[in-house]
């Protein structure tokens, strides 16, 4: 059999009354949800209200459609400072249900205040503008005049400080901040203006962008000299506000090198930096600078020049067992380092003086280390002898000897004369010197400065200062010819001393 089922008894819809929202003097809304029919279609629905309570269809109402369901309604036509009662009705066949009573009070007049907005992030940050702007909420119940952002160096900033304006009206609005100082900490709010004052956003900081620019790089003098080597370097002192991402030194044998040169990378970043450079020709002056690269490009440094040492042939050894460098200067061939035996090419021992008194006296042979310290001066600036040792003809090794005044100028003439070749003779650097930032040691002679002992007083002076080198000539009975190097000058100084002086040896070979 078939069966079929029928609805229940017929009712009045089942409906409640929502809150009431967005009062002003004459307005508000409200509505209501009706969750049952009662089993036949909602017809009409809506809100009524009045000024007494218990409000009907007979009263003023809205029409919000059919159906149940939720639904707002917008009661309009109010009279400001009064009390009305609200109640959400519903129509179906069966007769119209009301919800619940809910009462309110319109607004007795309308209330002004500053707008409200919120500060944009910043954008497009630069060394002199960025982007900001701002994002206006509420007007305040009166017309924006003016809107735009205020800045300064200092929190909160006003109007009072730069400002941009940007209009009137509401909304979001898009602010440029010009006139900026690079690398700065800036504050920004944004700002909008009506007939009641200035409404402030959130602040925002940001700091200028730096200008940028190319790197700044110095090239170091040249050391360690040899024939086919050197050390090189530079230093990084400032780097443009950018990354310095490479950085080294350019060298070739014309003036002026590039990276398209050589070039040999040492790091990046800022400081100094040195790298021992091969390769290199014998006898050959070298221009180097140093560079530096971000990402403005590349910065050189000032230009240096630097000759490689002549030819080395080989070393010699004298009768402690001492090896020298030797190298090849025009026709000469000069140890390359201060003599330090101790004893005579024949195997007889020098005598080691040390008393100052006694040094002082001698018109006999001796020799000394400065301070009388071998472990910290012999390997590096080789002993004092007075000039009666070297007289003797057998100081030198065997085919070598204590070179002649006539034969230090042969050297010293090659490379300029007294006035310039002494920074072509001495050392690079200050391992052995002080200052001496004149040096090239193009010659390969590298000199030392290796001070000397009075031989008036026996007092040690000038070590890292001054080099003294005796010459085999006699100047007079008391008296004997020297070549002298400074730390502070170029010049070479030819003069004659007294014969008990303690200076340092260079051998000449034969």
């Amino acid at each position: 059999y078939s069966v079929r089922c029928i609805y229940g008894e017929l009712t009045i819809p089942t409906i409640t009354t929502t809150s009431i929202s967005s009062i002003t003097t004459n307005s508000s809304t409200t509505g209501g949800y009706v969750s049952r029919d009662g089993g036949t279609p909602i017809l009409l629905r809506g809100v009524c209200w009045s000024t007494t309570s218990t409000p009907t269809t007979a009263n003023s109402k809205t029409a919000d459609g059919t159906g149940p369901g939720s639904f707002t309604s917008s009661i309009t036509g109010l009279e400001a400072g009064t009390t009305y009662y609200v109640r959400a009705y519903a129509t179906n066949s069966m007769g119209t249900a009301y919800g619940n009573e809910i009462s309110f009070t319109t607004m007795t007049s309308i209330s002004f205040s500053i707008p409200t907005l919120t500060t944009s992030s910043i954008s497009n940050i630069s060394p002199t503008s960025a982007t900001s702007g701002g994002s206006i909420s509420s007007d305040g119940g009166a017309p924006i005049t003016t809107k735009g952002v205020c800045w300064s160096t200092a929190t909160n900033p006003t109007t009072a400080n730069s400002k941009t304006s940007d209009g009137a009206g509401s909304g979001s609005f898009t602010s440029t901040i010009n006139g900026l100082t690079a690398g700065t900490i800036y504050y920004v709010r944004s700002y909008a203006i009506n007939s009641v004052g200035t409404g402030y956003g959130s602040q925002e900081t940001f700091t200028s962008s730096l200008i940028l620019s190319l790197p700044t790089v110095t090239t170091t003098a040249a050391s360690t000299i040899t024939t086919t080597s050197a050390t090189l370097g530079g230093n990084v002192t400032a780097d443009g506000n950018a990354t310095v991402t490479e950085r080294g030194v350019v060298y070739a044998t014309t003036q002026n090198p590039t990276t398209l040169n050589t070039k040999v990378a040492i790091g990046s970043g800022t400081g100094t930096f040195t790298s021992n450079i091969t390769g290199l020709s014998a006898g050959t002056t070298y221009y180097v600078r140093a560079y530096a690269i971000n990402s403005q490009g590349t910065a050189y440094g000032n230009e240096l020049n630097y000759t490689t040492s002549s030819t080395v042939v080989g070393s010699i050894t004298d009768v402690d067992g001492n090896v020298y460098n030797t190298v090849t200067i025009g026709t000469q061939v000069w140890m390359a380092s201060n003599l330090k035996t101790t004893k005579y090419n024949d195997g007889t021992a020098i005598p080691l003086v040390t008393d100052n008194t006694v040094w002082a006296n001698l018109v006999t042979p001796g020799y000394c280390w400065y301070n009388n310290d071998a472990i910290t001066n012999k390997n590096s600036y080789g002993g004092l002898y007075n000039w009666y040792t070297l007289n003797t003809g057998k100081l030198c090794p065997i085919g070598w000897h204590v070179p002649t005044d006539v034969e230090w100028t042969t050297l010293t003439n090659l490379f300029g004369g007294l006035t310039i070749a002494g920074a072509k003779l001495k050392e690079v650097g200050t391992i052995h010197w002080d200052g001496n930032t004149d040096a090239t040691n193009e010659s390969g002679f590298t000199a030392v400065g290796g001070g000397d002992r009075g031989g008036e007083d026996g007092i040690f002076r000038y070590i890292r200062g001054y080099g003294y080198w005796w010459s085999s000539t006699e100047f007079d009975a008391n008296n004997a010819w020297l070549r002298a190097l400074y730390y502070y000058q170029s010049t070479v100084n030819r003069s004659n001393h007294l014969k008990q002086d303690g200076y340092s040896i260079r051998c000449l070979y034969d």
